[in-house]
């Protein structure tokens, strides 16, 4: 069971994201120009939620979950519409590789983040995965014009939690706990080996 005091102009948002991860609404409130909202839903479908809560009430909603039973299979939950970027190479992450990365979807890693092949590093906006190199350097000239060395500017990357892991990752991936870190791979490491399982 989850119970949500927002106000009562977010109202759309927070019910839709919830009904698409199986909860139902059970009862509403109205009170000073909030709502509170009870539903009830599975708990593998609120896992990595709450991240999201705080991002769509700008941080003006309360959020309790509570468990209040076994309840039958409440169906399939939908799944993350996006790819993910796979690193073709081991070694460090540089900055120079990460910005031509960014363009292109969210990135879990920041530079001189230690990577190696298979290891997930963001997630592409599209919905297929794309292999990417983010240890690739610039390349360097002894020519050398005024002012074409430009500065690199990366957005803060999406730290990976256990919460938002597991959410995130697709059915070809494992969520890798270690105690300095949390990453996402892929479960077949190689490209031919991810070729090959996908032509079985």
């Amino acid at each position: 069971e989850v119970t949500i005091d927002i106000p009562t102009e977010m109202q759309g948002v927070v019910i839709e994201k919830l009904s698409k991860r199986g909860a139902l609404m059970i009862s509403t409130k109205t009170h000073n120009n909030h709502l509170r909202l009870i539903f009830e839903g599975p708990t593998r479908g609120l896992l990595g939620y709450r991240n999201q809560f705080v991002i769509d009430t700008k941080g003006e909603g309360i959020f309790s979950s509570r468990v209040i039973g076994f309840k039958p299979y409440a169906g399939a939950i939908q799944k993350r519409n996006t790819g993910s970027m796979i690193s073709m190479a081991k070694g460090k992450a540089l900055a120079f590789a990460l910005d031509n990365l960014q363009t292109r979807g969210t990135l879990y890693i920041g530079p001189t983040t230690e990577v190696y092949e298979g290891m997930v590093v963001g997630n592409t906006a599209k919905g297929d995965d794309m292999v990417v190199n983010p240890t690739k350097g610039k390349q360097l000239t002894n020519m050398r014009a005024s002012g074409s060395d430009d500065k690199v500017y990366l957005a803060p990357p999406t730290k990976i939690s256990i919460e938002n892991g597991l959410e995130i990752m697709s059915e070809d991936e494992y969520l890798e706990i270690t105690p300095k870190s949390t990453r996402i791979r892929k479960k077949y490491l190689t490209e031919l080996e991810r070729t090959k399982m996908t032509k079985k």
